[in-house]
Parts: C-alpha cells; sequence; structure tokens
C-alpha cells in the first residue's frame, strides 16, 4: 500500500486516526466519459469516442470495484473491443504491481510497465492521489479515460452499443432514481461498509460501520423476499453493483472483515439471488476467488500481520438458486 506525492512514490497505510478511527475513501481522479460520438460526458473532457480496440482496461481480479467493470465488459460484448491487463493479488510496499507469478496475473499487456503506478505517472508525471483500479486507457491519446468504477460501467453499458449491437439497459431512464437511491444506500454501509469495518482502528468506528453494515443486510434480505431483484422484476446497475461485495463476503469480509453477525448463506433470500446472479451467462468466468482469498489475508499487514491464507469455506455458487421459480409470472388461463 502506498501513494503517489508529486510523481514520487511513498509507502504508507490509510490514515484513520484524522477520522477518529474510520476508514474514509479517497476521491476518484479521472472522470472523462467515453460516449457514442466523442462528445463530452458528464464530467470531463471529450474526445473519447466508442472505437473497438481503442481503450484498455487495467484491473485486479481481487478488486471488487475493477471487477464491476469486468462483469459489465462481459455483459455488454465487450470482452473482443477491449483488451485487460490484470494485476497480481499481492499489494505490498510497492502498491499493484505487474508481476506474473500467480495464475491470471497477466503483467501489463500494454505498455510492459512494472508496477500499476507507472500507468498513473504516464498519464501524469506529477500526479499525487492512491494507486486504484479499475483504470480505463486510451490507446489513442496515451491518457487515462477514467478511474471511477461507477461511471466506467456506465459507459460500458451505453456507450459501445452501436458498435456491439447489444441493447441490454442495465440504467433504465424509468428506474433511474430507484437504482440511484438502492444504489446510494449499498454503496455507502455495504460496498463501503464492510472496508469501514475491516479498516476501523476504534470499537466505536467498527461498531458504528458493522451496525450499518447488517441493517442493510437486513433491508436487503427484506427487499429480496418481495421481488426478484433490487428495483423490481429487472435486473439492473444496482444488483451488478452489489454482487461482487457479495461474491467475497463470507470467504473474505466475514472473517477477515470481523463482518461477522452472520455469514451470506444464512440469508436464504440474499444467497439465492448471489446464486442467480453468479450463474448469469459470463459472469462465472470474472469471479476469480484465488486472487480475492490471497490479495485481502497476504496484503492487509494491518489486519492479519502473520499472512495467514485461511481454508475456506468452501463455496457452491452452482447451486440451483431457484428464484425463476420463485417469482415466476403466472401463465394466463
Amino acid at each position: 500500500m502506498g501513494y503517489l506525492e508529486n510523481g514520487e512514490w511513498h509507502t504508507g497505510w490509510y490514515d484513520t486516526k484524522k477520522h477518529g478511527g474510520k476508514f474514509v475513501r479517497s476521491e476518484t481522479k479521472f472522470r472523462n466519459w467515453v460516449t457514442a460520438d466523442g462528445s463530452p460526458g458528464p464530467t470531463g473532457d471529450g474526445g473519447f469516442k466508442a472505437e473497438s480496440g481503442r481503450y484498455h482496461l487495467y484491473v485486479s481480479y481481487a478488486c471488487p470495484w475493477a471487477h464491476r467493470t469486468l462483469i459489465f465488459r462481459t455483459l455488454k460484448g465487450l470482452v473482443d473491443h477491449i483488451d485487460v491487463s490484470v494485476v497480481h493479488p499481492d499489494m505490498l510496499e510497492d502498491g499493484w504491481t505487474f508481476d506474473t507469478d500467480f495464475v491470471g496475473a497477466t503483467g501489463d499487456t500494454l505498455m510492459g510497465k512494472k508496477f500499476l503506478r507507472e500507468v498513473y505517472t504516464e498519464a501524469d508525471p506529477k500526479i499525487s492521489g492512491r494507486v486504484t483500479v479499475p483504470i480505463l486507457w486510451d490507446k489513442k491519446t496515451n491518457q487515462i479515460v477514467s478511474n471511477e468504477s461507477a461511471e466506467i460501467i456506465r459507459m460500458f453499458n451505453s456507450a459501445f452499443n452501436d458498435l456491439t449491437g447489444d441493447t441490454q439497459d442495465f440504467y433504465p431512464a424509468d428506474l433511474h432514481d430507484d437504482i440511484e437511491a438502492v444504489n446510494d444506500r449499498i454503496y455507502d454501509t455495504v460496498n463501503n461498509g464492510v472496508y469501514k469495518s475491516g479498516f476501523a482502528t476504534t470499537q466505536e468506528a467498527y461498531d458504528e460501520a458493522v451496525k450499518a453494515l447488517f441493517a442493510s443486510l437486513d433491508w436487503i434480505e427484506d427487499i429480496l423476499s418481495k421481488q426478484r431483484y433490487l428495483t423490481g422484476d429487472r435486473v439492473t446497475e444496482a444488483d451488478w453493483r452489489l454482487l461482487p461485495t457479495l461474491l467475497r463476503f463470507d470467504q473474505v469480509y466475514h472473517g477477515h472483515f470481523k463482518c461477522n453477525r452472520n455469514k451470506l448463506v444464512e440469508f436464504p433470500n440474499l444467497w439465492a439471488y448471489t446464486r442467480e446472479l453468479y450463474q448469469w451467462p459470463g459472469v462465472a468466468n470474472t469471479v476469480h476467488p484465488d486472487h480475492y482469498i490471497r490479495h485481502y489475508h497476504y496484503s492487509h499487514e494491518t489486519v492479519n500481520p502473520h499472512r495467514i491464507i485461511p481454508v475456506g469455506p468452501v463455496i457452491d455458487w452452482d447451486a440451483p438458486h431457484g428464484r425463476d421459480r420463485a417469482f415466476a409470472v403466472p401463465k394466463s388461463a
């Protein structure tokens, strides 16, 4: 773990002292958008037209934020249009690296860099901030388009439709308000809530975070007892944003981050819902438990100082989920 300051690398963990023991996530730096015609998006500059082969995605198979982008790349038929480099799961004094001595770690297949921080300094030699994934890189202009996962998945959702012919819409206009409301709560208390719990350095900060986390999981469990997906009968961005956290819950967050009031498998609706999304065509190929189990337990020395990798639990993601039968539309007489 570390950060860049004026282009120079410094080692150091998150400073929770100035926030009363609470973990506070830093904001992303690059907020441009790929659009169908290259016109400016909601933030940043224009000039990033959706074109096959123009963009490169840097990810970690361990990182839930990067996992979102891999899911959308698959769902929207972009695998042949946007290539990928995968960092090594160990994130130590040099941060994310492109070492290749772990199955699935590809190295930097675009520029041949040794460290992910060099991708950031390639874009801005004097950059300051955390070195994070995902990164969407533009080969044409040799710069970072975005390192904000929530915005990258929206680009993937619609910007390339004319190129791929895929018109699936996981952010439909009629559900914008519902999706945003669900996203806001889940981001704060679940996606980021597991980190707030795990990286807390005071009892008060931990208690606050873990209470909010399980209040939200109870809330989601109730929603899913009444409808198939978070905003109704259609799977949306909100579901795919939640999935990476759920996939990591029992194997990482329950033990490593002390999110242990309940396991995911103890929520019958959430557990079945997670299996349904995992079994969605193509999604399982984006899931790499070996990377995320290794990354969290080996990289977080302040949480797991002896770097012992746990043996389980073993999870049957392919067990029948039954959500299709539970929410089947009755046939008319």
